[in-house]
């Protein structure tokens, strides 16, 4: 639940962080990331937080870092479900060597993983106007 700021409230800090990382951990298991990438994305260096948050995610504390980052990953993920409607499709092409401008011949994988808020949101970027939502 959201106040009338914009912000999430106290009360649902557990609900929210454990919803948005189960969703997280379920994304990563279709892209085929192994931890350290899924760490990468989550913006963590820390692999012991990495495995607490996986075993007990609404344990976790998100950080705005962390809840734009998964703000993206979802819309990137959506974005290629509305895209490649086959879950296969959509999931490989994370993959998938890409000649795309935003690209320049790597995958949209290769592109967010350099650890970098700001890549993350070039691919959401690029997949909402593939989407015409841009």
């Amino acid at each position: 639940m959201l106040s009338t700021a914009g912000a999430a409230l106290p009360a649902d800090t557990a609900v929210v962080a454990g919803a948005a990382l189960r969703t997280f951990f379920n994304i990563a298991d279709a892209w085929r990331l192994n931890a350290e990438q899924a760490m990468t994305l989550l913006g963590l260096d820390s692999r012991s937080t990495y495995f607490k948050w996986k075993k007990s995610p609404e344990s976790a504390s998100l950080n705005p870092d962390k809840l734009e980052r998964l703000s993206y990953i979802f819309g990137i993920y959506k974005a290629l479900q509305i895209l490649l409607p086959q879950a296969e499709a959509a999931d490989a092409w994370m993959q998938q060597a890409n000649q795309a401008a935003p690209f320049s011949g790597q995958s949209a994988l290769q592109r967010m993983l350099s650890g970098r808020v700001a890549d993350l949101y070039v691919v959401r970027q690029y997949l909402d106007a593939q989407c015409g939502w841009a």
